[in-house]
């Protein structure tokens, strides 16, 4: 099925603000309690949020194989099952109901006033409801700044790094959307030259740039994903900030991985933008520098062109611009994770979310974390207000936002924002 909703020249009887990150030619995925208390999945174009629930009932959707309730979930997760071909065929659909020469819902009044709403009528919900989380550590110029700070230049890079894509099981039920505020997390933690660790708050709070993937169901027990298929099992991408506690983890981690520097949260923007609408931002990755293993080497484009930003808003104050990035920096691709995570028979299933890892570039303002930006506090960051950042200070807000562009289209993922507050404390 040809993707119709991408041409470039397409364009929306709704308003839509230049340089919006949801023109037409997007048409993500979410999910939103509305005005009336309802929670619902839609999409959106420019600042109105559209309800699919409401736009199926009456048979906007008509002749494309759907259930009566397909949109009338609190979750994307029965949507992503049915498979790309339904995707793809919503998707062309509502590109064609939105288009400026299409009169039918532009002329129904009634239908309007049930299907459209404005942002500040709708609060964004997590939009999938995450079964299993795996966090990947794919960037090789992240992975090396690391190891240099803490194994030194010779021993930047484990000896596995560049055979495979690393990666742990986490947990999920601390994946909460955008505007959520999280709390200061408490663990143990061993000061420099003691024997023995203390407790306490994390003293070294960070953000992790990263993007994650949502799969659909994709294997049964024993059977592996092959690389050049994987894609085929991916829904589509969301911003990811995958919070750490540097000190608690770096006390923790030997040797089983990472733990409670880790689990006390990570956020996610709560538009999917899907794989077919970033199809025309496609681009090469890194050259692999040393022979991949067959079942990991894979052809042509596989990554995409995906501006990243890291902004530190202090409380009351504007905000600063610490990080630019692009996720076409990430040494291995989606479909390499996918098929290293599936090469041993691992199930796959619909709304699985998978981080990608930090997404740091080559120069310094384009780390992905503030590990790296400061060096570890060595290097303070300094902010618009005359503030230094070693790390995230309580009542700090980060802000991730990405788009891609090119000469003819500009779509983004809006952004995931986040408030740190002090440790948790009971009234």
């Amino acid at each position: 099925m040809v993707i119709t909703a991408n041409d470039p020249k397409r364009e929306s009887w709704l308003e839509i603000p230049k340089n919006s990150d949801f023109p037409i030619q997007n048409i993500p995925f979410g999910v939103f309690l509305t005005r009336d208390d309802i929670i619902t999945i839609g999409t959106r174009i420019g600042n109105y949020a559209i309800d699919l629930g409401a736009l199926h009932q009456l048979g906007y959707f008509e002749g494309i194989p759907l259930t009566d309730d397909i949109f009338l979930q609190d979750s994307l997760n029965d949507f992503i099952a049915d498979g790309r071909k339904t995707w793809r065929a919503v998707r062309n659909r509502i590109a064609d109901i939105f288009d400026i020469t299409n009169d039918a819902l532009k002329n129904n009044e009634e239908h309007r006033k049930v299907i459209l709403f404005t942002l500040d009528e709708i609060e964004m919900q997590l939009p999938v409801q995450v079964g299993d989380y795996t966090d990947f550590y794919s960037s090789k110029e992240h992975a090396e700044n690391v190891g240099i700070m803490f194994r030194g230049k010779e021993n930047a890079l484990m000896p596995n790094w560049l055979h495979m894509p690393v990666g742990y099981h986490g947990r999920s039920s601390s994946i909460i959307p955008s505007g959520i505020p999280i709390h200061r997390p408490q663990g143990q933690k061993l000061p420099p030259g003691a024997e023995k660790p203390t407790f306490g708050p994390s003293r070294k709070v960070d953000f992790e740039l990263e993007m994650a993937f949502i799969t659909t169901d994709a294997n049964q027990l024993g059977e592996p994903i092959p690389a050049k298929d994987a894609e085929e099992y991916i829904f589509g991408l969301v911003l990811f900030n995958d919070w750490s506690a540097r000190d608690i983890q770096r006390w923790e981690y030997v040797p089983l991985g990472p733990f409670l520097g880790k689990n006390f949260a990570s956020s996610v923007s709560p538009w999917i933008v899907t794989l077919d609408a970033l199809e025309p931002y496609r681009t090469e990755g890194p050259t692999p520098i040393t022979e991949q293993l067959p079942y990991l080497k894979t052809q042509g484009k596989k990554t995409f062109d995906i501006h990243l930003e890291v902004a530190l808003k202090p409380e009351k104050d504007e905000e600063t611009i610490i990080s630019n990035s692009n996720f076409k920096h990430l040494y291995w691709n989606m479909s390499q994770q996918l098929a290293h995570h599936t090469i041993n028979g691992c199930p796959i299933n619909s709304g699985d979310m998978m981080g990608s890892g930090t997404i740091s570039g080559k120069t310094p303002n384009s780390y992905g974390s503030m590990l790296e930006l400061s060096w570890n506090g060595s290097k303070p960051v300094r902010l618009k207000n005359g503030q230094d950042r070693k790390f995230i200070q309580d009542n700090d807000t980060v802000i991730m936002r990405g788009y891609c562009k090119n000469a003819d289209t500009r779509i983004g993922f809006g952004e995931v924002s986040t408030k740190l507050l002090p440790i948790f404390k009971k009234d």
